[in-house]
């Protein structure tokens, strides 16, 4: 039996945000990461509305990029003393990711962290409060999904959790909040979004009605993820409401082994981290090579080479290989790198910048055997279509360092 859930009510469009005026509550907690949305007036506009609407409000600010087990619980704490009926959560994939884990632990006190990343097994929410997602990068799409990533900077892993419980109520997709969006924040989430529409339509629990989304969600991203890059407004539209499509086909049709190497490399490595939109950019072209070894998935990928990005070949294999050369060509577009030895912090070019690379041949050999354990436990590995163990991922991984094919 398939599942396919999203959030009861998805708002979009310019101005979207001020739906939160026809909330009904008596308090209201509003959870954001750095200065970008109050900079942009977008928070206060928010906090006004829920004010108007005749809620309390107050404010829990300055959740970091790659949200950690301990703002999540000084965050929990916080709700705990204030009592709100309502979570909102506005800016990027941190905010809202660390939002949705504090609302657990504020519906369930005695909840550890463990607890949590305890696949599909969170007890029923909503006894408290009800969530509000409002998305300000277009990219991850935790406004609609069942999933939320925490680092536990202390074991140097992000960790996902992943629970229908935790798909909020209201998604709100305003593209306002994204036309200051930085270029490269733009790229990086952008080819997240990319990723998470070639893993769910090749999952192996993917259904008609995620493959609608995610097909889509490939042609509009493909068309329009380069001219965003240039800040055009229109593309910035189209692309706040593929990627949200990316994140309804994702959310209910799953993810695989790319996502799974990007949680476990994130956060691994000494000089700094590797972002995650980053880290999927560099690592979708060898997971397709990976996975084209499964017959079901070599004919998706080839459909989606042929009937949706018209790409040449007259085969399969020469589809594939279309769709690979194609994710290269958009990462050289967008100024990714295509391995990580050409990765320097920041998710910049080390060659083209002149800044070092991150992550020396050294340190990736010598953490590569626990961090290929970790991907294969991940909660993104069982649905990919081809299985892959600890050693494949050893291999892969390898290839993704080194910008080489993967033909095993």
């Amino acid at each position: 039996m398939g599942r396919f859930t999203n959030p009861r009510d998805l708002y979009f469009g310019e101005g979207s945000r001020h739906e939160v005026k026809n909330l009904k509550g008596k308090k209201a907690v509003i959870v954001s990461g750095g200065h970008s949305m109050r900079r942009g007036g977008f928070l206060q506009d928010v906090q006004k509305d829920l004010e108007d609407a005749g809620f309390e409000v107050k404010l829990f600010e300055g959740v970091e990029s790659d949200p950690s087990v301990e703002t999540v619980m000084k965050g929990a704490a916080f709700m705990q003393e204030f009592g709100p009926d309502w979570i909102i959560a506005i800016g990027g994939g941190s905010p809202i990711d660390a939002a949705k884990a504090m609302w657990i632990k504020y519906e369930y006190p005695e909840c550890t962290f463990e607890d949590m990343c305890k696949v599909f097994g969170i007890p029923e929410l909503r006894h408290k409060a009800h969530f509000c997602a409002i998305s300000s990068t277009s990219g991850t799409a935790t406004e609609v999904t069942a999933f939320s990533i925490i680092t536990d900077y202390h074991k140097g892993i992000k960790y996902p959790i992943a629970d229908f419980e935790i798909t909020p109520d209201v998604a709100i997709v305003d593209p306002e909040l994204t036309y200051s969006m930085p270029a490269k924040l733009c790229a990086h989430t952008g080819m997240d979004a990319l990723t998470h529409c070639l893993e769910a339509y090749v999952s192996t629990a993917a259904s008609m009605f995620t493959d609608a989304d995610a097909l889509h969600g490939i042609r509009e991203i493909h068309h329009w993820l380069p001219i965003s890059y240039t800040g055009d407004k229109v593309a910035r539209q189209h692309m706040h409401e593929a990627q949200c499509l990316a994140g309804i086909a994702f959310s209910s049709g799953l993810l695989g082994i790319v996502h799974s190497m990007a949680h476990k490399t994130g956060a691994a490595f000494e000089n700094g981290h590797i972002i995650h939109g980053c880290a999927n950019a560099m690592y979708l072209g060898k997971a397709i090579q990976w996975n084209s070894k499964d017959s079901r998935a070599k004919e998706r990928y080839a459909y989606v080479a042929k009937e949706i990005l018209h790409l040449p070949g007259e085969t399969d294999d020469q589809l594939v290989d279309s769709l690979v050369q194609e994710i290269r060509n958009m990462n050289d577009k967008l100024n990714i790198p295509q391995g990580i030895k050409n990765y320097a912090n920041g998710g910049v070019k080390a060659d083209a910048t002149g800044e070092p690379v991150m992550v020396s041949e050294a340190e990736f050999k010598e953490k590569l055997p626990q961090i290929a354990a970790n991907a294969a436990l991940d909660a993104c590995t069982p649905e990919n279509p081809r299985e892959t163990k600890p050693e494949d991922f050893e291999k892969i991984l390898t290839c993704c360092y080194y910008d080489e094919p993967v033909n095993f």
